[in-house]
């Protein structure tokens, strides 16, 4: 137990090492020195939570009419194209998509059932215990499609679930780091971005759909038509945002591009006037369905569409195959790049409203860090002069191993990019106190051992060996209860965790193995007959 070969020394001498190193750049992030360390260090950091170093709270409640809304029309498309592959094929007239449902006129009195059945076909569950998502009925000869309420709230979870990953790609994108992003009930998102003290920066990138549409002009449409806001059948007409108050155009209902046929969005600059623009790539199906509409449009205006704004509406001079265009508008830098970081993204499946606001100042998170650092200092201070006054030169050995555990768990978060909050900062105060239990464990067990007789050698073997199996039971009690803390809670709960599991690990090293190197090493050298302890 007490022998320790020159390779194992330097080993635990090496990890030490590591550890503190990669605790400075935490440690000289708030001075003017951090700028003059390696690129790499200032990149190993710890963040400070929002309660920490501020920033923005928002809950984000979703608009859950518009999932039907959607649903509805995504079913028109799938409606339109089974009827038409029917056999024979079956001739209906306008589908209307009102309140959600769907339903439209069979043109011949004898394929109502037939249509009925192609409908519960093409709405059919899966095989692998699907629940039905639509209803069909008919109405003379009208047959009427409505949302069952399971298929609603599938519908309504697959939504919000993707709207958070869409939320999390967004804010990781400004380079923020570690922002909370979760789930809050069936309809809510919860957003916590640190440092950012700007939130109308942030409710503007996530509070925007970026559903983008390219669609044909209606050129058919009168201004008297406009004026009236009244579309022929298959049309609908949008405001213009270049066109000032009331400008309105006419567009076609169905899509020719939609946001999800998008693989890249960057902001750039239009060649002939330098103003700021967004370059956008389609995927493959992108590029041979615009490439198609292009050239059977050729002089036709199409019209580019975000959340149901007319951006701008150019003419199609040549068919485009390349698979890309060009988004221009009243842009600045910012809105263009915004947008791209949007459309990259992806767009929100769902439209978000802001329920909760909130800002936590930066003096707040400075008055936490200074209670948090005054506690800690207190509390330290206090053990480290309990522990010399009771055990001498193995209470000092405790005290440097105590010591080195703090800058390693600042190291180890480092590593991690982890995120500090204050319940972290309790979580290192008590993990403080548990590498100290583990000392005064085997201090106690020592003084045991000599009050048996042991020679010292034997005594301290002895101690460590006993009090190592006592420390290691109750550690694995203390993992399984920060193990269920991570997995099961959530915010502070978790901040706490982390820093408690990454504290059992590093003090179980730096109390066990590290004073028993000091301790193996003093022994060697002095070969003492009488131990102080």
């Amino acid at each position: 137990m007490l022998n320790f070969p020159r390779w194992k020394v330097i080993g635990i001498w090496l990890i030490l090492s590591v550890g503190i190193m990669l605790s400075v750049p935490s440690l000289l992030s708030a001075t003017s020195v951090s700028a003059y360390l390696p690129a790499w260090a200032q990149r190993i950091h710890v963040n400070l939570g929002l309660d920490l170093a501020g920033g923005s709270h928002l809950l984000l409640e979703a608009d859950t009419g518009d999932v039907a809304r959607q649903r509805a029309a995504l079913m028109e498309d799938t409606i339109r194209r089974a009827m038409r592959t029917a056999t024979p094929p079956i001739e209906i007239g306008e589908i209307s998509t009102t309140g959600g449902q769907l339903s439209f006129v069979v043109r011949d009195p004898a394929q109502i059932d037939a249509a009925i059945g192609v409908a519960r076909t093409a709405t059919q569950p899966s095989a692998f215990g699907g629940t039905r998502e639509w209803d069909v009925a008919n109405t003379g000869n009208r047959v009427v499609m409505s949302q069952t309420q399971a298929g609603l709230d599938n519908a309504i979870n697959q939504a919000m679930t993707s709207a958070r990953e869409v939320i999390d790609r967004r804010i990781n994108s400004l380079g923020t780091r570690e922002p909370t992003i979760q789930r809050a009930g069936d309809n809510r998102i919860l957003v916590e971005v640190p440092g950012l003290q700007d939130p109308e920066q942030l409710k503007a990138l996530i509070g925007r759909t970026a559903h983008l549409e390219f669609k044909l002009v209606d050129l058919s449409v009168t201004p008297e038509q406009l004026r009236a806001g009244r579309a022929p059948i298959g049309s609908q007409i949008l405001p213009y945002a270049e066109g000032g108050p009331g400008a309105r155009i006419a567009v076609q209902r169905r899509s020719i591009i939609t946001g999800d046929m998008i693989s890249s969005a960057r902001q750039g600059f239009d060649q002939q006037d330098g103003r700021p623009v967004v370059n956008i790539g389609f995927d493959g199906n992108g590029t041979r369905r615009f490439a198609r509409v292009t050239q059977e449009n050729v002089g036709k205006p199409f019209a580019i569409i975000l959340d149901n704004v007319v951006l701008s509406a150019p003419n199609i001079h040549e068919p485009i195959l390349g698979g890309t265009a060009q988004i221009s508008g009243s842009f600045t830098v910012d809105s263009a790049n915004q947008l791209a970081i949007s459309l990259q993204s992806g767009s929100l499946p769902v439209t978000l409203h802001v329920v909760e606001e909130r800002t936590v100042g930066p003096d707040l998170g400075a008055d936490s860090i200074r209670n948090g650092i005054i506690a800690s200092i207190v509390a330290t201070v206090a053990v480290l002069v309990f522990m010399f006054l009771s055990y001498g030169r193995f209470g000092l050995y405790a005290n440097l191993a105590v010591a080195i555990n703090l800058f390693i768990i600042v190291g180890v978060l480092a590593l991690m990019n982890g995120t500090l909050t204050l319940p972290g900062i309790a979580g290192f105060v008590l993990t403080m106190g548990t590498a100290v239990d583990a000392n005064v464990l085997i201090n106690e067990r020592i003084r045991e051992e000599r009050r048996k007789g042991r020679t010292v050698i034997m005594a301290v073997e002895n101690g460590y060996k006993e009090a190592t199996r006592t420390i290691m039971e109750a550690n694995v009690i203390h993992v399984i209860a920060g193990s269920i803390m991570l997995l099961m809670g959530s915010g502070p709960i978790k901040g706490f965790a982390v820093v408690l599991l990454i504290g059992i690990i590093t003090s179980v090293f730096t109390a066990v193995v590290f004073t028993r190197m000091l301790v193996s090493q003093w022994i060697r050298r002095t070969r003492p007959t009488e131990i102080h302890i």
